[in-house]
């Protein structure tokens, strides 16, 4: 992987000393209205490139500030949610030892006063 971009930046490097030695005729270029300057058009290209370079970079950065922030917020959220949980397992818990007691209170269903009703008999047929 090294050699790869050992041989990408060598690459756009020798390119760019290339495109420098071939494109030396003077350019004149216009800001605002009187305002104006003479460069070579390899010297502008590169320029102009290196501030596209710096404002992609600028953006990169930005986009990955938003990111970092997004996912402390989304961290936040997660931790509330985290100890809300607890306390709802808290309360469950807590309900169930008072359904418990109170099922204990209760008088068992095998010794009930009320007679049972007989299971149906089978019929057979002859």
């Amino acid at each position: 992987m090294r050699q790869l971009n050992f041989l990408l930046i060598f690459s756009f490097g020798l390119a760019a000393v290339t495109f420098t030695l071939e494109n030396t005729a003077p350019t004149t270029v216009h800001f605002l209205p009187g305002m104006a300057t003479t460069l070579p058009l390899a010297v502008l290209l590169l320029l102009v490139g290196g501030i596209g370079a710096t404002a992609a970079w600028i953006f990169a950065v930005w986009g990955g500030v938003m990111k970092k922030v997004e996912t402390l917020q989304e961290s936040g959220e997660l931790e509330a949610q985290q100890v809300r949980i607890q306390e709802l397992e808290h309360d469950l818990q807590r309900y169930r030892a008072t359904v418990d007691a109170q099922l204990g209170l209760l008088p068992a269903a095998g010794g009930s006063s009320a007679p049972s009703p007989a299971p149906a008999e089978a019929v057979s047929a002859d």
